[in-house]
């Protein structure tokens, strides 16, 4: 068989309110159609470029995140090449002096993989600014070209090709996404176009007598999604290594291809020979002049990246006790994973109201919450498409329903009833629970009693756990609990039972 080499070149586009070179909005997706742009967007004669700082600084600032060494002086240069969506004829660009380089980012890779994590280098960060958007009409035989597109601001981010399989390339990119979140700097929604992704992949195939050797690369251009990526890598890698298999050109070939892939039927469909660097004639864009990065600059940026969102699962795993797979989830979602933290900071001081300040009980507290703020609060917020910052339920609310889950005042099932009325209506837990009388019931008395009468009532099961079927005792505790309207402690209802069946 062979082996994966994958290499990625991201595009990252920037959420500032204008565009990279000129005062036009950058909001032309929203917009009608040629509607956000200018002379200088669209190239016009005699227009001059000037940069945005907003974008420089976020560009920098993810440089920073992504581990870069800052270039000291960077410059834009012009990439030169005709397209029908590129209206000045050129690209402006950076080639070799971009923002930052040499950086890396670890991964974790799900169980299945080839290995567990993995570190990634990152080649550069450069920025530039986007073409236009063509919108293909094949009904009528034309292209029409939409520029509120042109000249909107985007990173370019270019891996080394340390990826081993389409699986990890894919966790890479989710994790970039869920990065340039936190920084605020993009939206990064595939589906919109604010992540694209070019991949380059490579097979490794091995003799029998041991010898290693590499195919051409093929690069398949302007994959959005993540399903689409690590298809797309999974099928031409099939597709090498089976041309390689048939003695086709790719044992011989010297250069690197271009493809497509195409969605619907699932496979690459090849489009070009790919253009080396010197094909694109770059030099430096004349009309703007090099940047220059100070120590102070660099150092005030670094300041303003907050906790990110690797650093943020170790801390909630370490702070808080709780699962790495329950770190994962909420972190994934910024607010979600503030959510949990400003609910936890309530709850510590609700337990120690309470008196429950033992910390092996605080942990369990802690992932109680974490379970039902991804289970049961999530699954209610997704039924009816709400966001947790559209939420109605505070932390402090929360907090206070977890907390009286943890004192066993009141069992889960009454629990996600209130819970479902607090999003509903933005109840306090605490006052329903009270006026409507549903706190569970710790009097062993009547416990017994239930218990005693489930029994009398249902003697084939009560013989039934007798004789060693032990799920036949549920269905007692259900007969109890229903006898006790739902309010009984289910633990203590199921040892009485097994005290009354000896």
């Amino acid at each position: 068989m062979f082996t994966y080499t994958i290499g990625l070149e991201i595009h990252v586009q920037l959420k500032t309110k204008s565009k990279m070179f000129c005062r036009c909005s950058n909001d032309g997706e929203n917009q009608p159609a040629n509607t956000t742009i200018c002379p200088v967007c669209m190239g016009h004669p005699g227009t001059l470029p000037v940069i945005n700082e907003q974008a420089i600084r976020w560009g920098v600032k993810t440089a920073l995140a992504l581990n870069c060494t800052i270039n000291e002086i960077s410059k834009f240069d012009r990439k030169n090449y005709f397209y029908p969506d590129l209206p000045k004829g050129y690209q402006i660009s950076q080639y070799d002096k971009p923002i930052g380089i040499m950086g890396h980012v670890d991964i974790t890779i799900p169980d299945g993989g080839m290995r567990t994590t993995a570190r990634i280098g990152i080649t550069r960060l450069h920025m530039e600014e986007d073409a236009a958007k063509l919108l293909h009409a094949p009904e009528a035989g034309a292209s029409l070209v939409d520029f509120n597109r042109s000249s909107t601001p985007l990173m370019e981010i270019v891996t080394e090709p340390d990826f081993v399989s389409p699986a990890e390339a894919k966790v890479f990119l989710q994790d970039l996404r869920l990065l340039t979140r936190y920084l605020d700097v993009s939206h990064a929604d595939m589906e919109k176009g604010h992540l694209r992704c070019d991949a380059n992949v490579s097979i490794n195939v091995t003799s029998d007598d041991g010898i290693t050797t590499q195919s051409p690369i093929s690069e398949i251009k302007n994959l959005n999604s993540f399903r689409a990526v690590e298809r797309a890598l999974e099928y031409e890698g099939n597709r090498l290594w089976e041309e390689w298999q048939g003695g086709g050109d790719v044992r011989t070939r010297n250069y690197k291809i271009t493809v497509g892939w195409d969605d619907d039927k699932q496979e690459t469909v090849l489009q070009r020979w790919k253009e080396e660097a010197h094909d694109y004639r770059y030099f430096p864009e004349p009309d703007i002049p090099p940047l220059h990065f100070t120590h102070e600059y660099i150092t005030t940026v670094k300041s303003e990246i907050p906790e990110l969102p690797n650093q943020k699962k170790e801390r909630f795993c370490r702070d808080f006790g709780i699962t790495p797979e329950d770190a994962r989830i909420l972190v994934e979602d910024k607010e979600l994973a503030a959510f949990f933290e400003n609910t936890a900071s309530e709850l510590d001081a609700w337990l120690c109201s309470m008196d429950s300040c033992d910390d092996a009980f605080k942990t369990r507290t802690y992932k109680l919450l974490a379970g039902w703020v991804i289970n049961k609060l999530g699954g209610l917020l997704a039924v009816t498409e709400t966001r947790i910052e559209q939420c109605t339920v505070s932390p402090a609310d929360m907090a206070k329903l977890i907390a009286l889950i943890a004192e066993e005042q009141v069992n889960s099932t009454t629990a996600q009833k209130v819970l479902e009325a607090m999003i509903q209506n933005g109840i306090d837990p605490l006052t329903m629970i009270q006026e409507q009388g549903l706190e569970q019931i710790q009097d062993t008395g009547l416990i017994a009693s239930a218990c005693q009468k489930a029994v009398e009532a249902n003697p084939d099961a009560a013989a039934n756990f007798k004789n060693g079927k032990e799920n036949a005792i549920m269905f007692l505790v259900g007969q109890v609990m229903r006898e006790l309207k739902g309010k009984g402690q289910p633990e203590l209802v199921k040892d009485e039972l097994k005290k009354l069946l000896g």
